[in-house]
């Protein structure tokens, strides 16, 4: 089978089980009035849970359509060296690395650190500009989220904050 079709597989044993908690342990907890109302607080993982499992079952009865020639983009498991796969596994440390620093550095450092090495892992080597980049991109999100979201996020680094 492959490789395509384990990963169908896969998706389809979880959204199984997340259509099975959405449908049949989900709503026991809901109070009666909620009962009444149209739209549930499952409704969304119970139409999420619908779509991955039609999804993954057309990618495992291949009835998806299959390309006539070999796409450039396709990945080839074969010459899997000569992708830049050390470039994603450090991407995706850097990922683990922001959500540990967010609290202890605040929004705006983490945010600030997190654009700038990723963009320097990805080849970016003009240093100013990604610093500005950064760093207005950094002001901006948190801005949206905490003014015109209303969502506080705590900009500055926890020792600062007195948390």
């Amino acid at each position: 089978m492959a490789i395509d079709r384990w990963i169908a597989l896969v998706i389809l044993m979880l959204c199984l089980a997340y259509g099975y908690a959405a449908y049949f342990t989900m709503d026991q907890l809901l109070p009666p009035i909620m009962k009444q109302r149209p739209i549930w607080p499952s409704t969304f993982p119970k139409v999420l849970a619908i779509g991955g499992i039609l999804m993954s079952l057309s990618v495992l009865l291949n009835l998806e359509k299959t390309p006539e020639k070999t796409d450039p983009a396709d990945i080839n498991l074969s010459r899997l060296g000569e992708y830049k796969v050390g470039q994603a596994l450090m991407l995706l440390g850097l990922m683990v690395a922001y959500a540990l620093l967010l609290r202890p550095l605040g929004f705006l450092g983490a945010t600030f650190l997190f654009l700038t090495a990723g963009s320097y892992i990805l080849g970016e080597r003009r240093y100013v500009l990604m610093a500005v980049v950064a760093a207005i991109a950094a002001g901006f999100i948190w801005y949206l989220v905490d003014a015109v979201l209303g969502i506080f996020l705590s900009p500055l680094p926890s020792f600062m904050n007195g948390v």
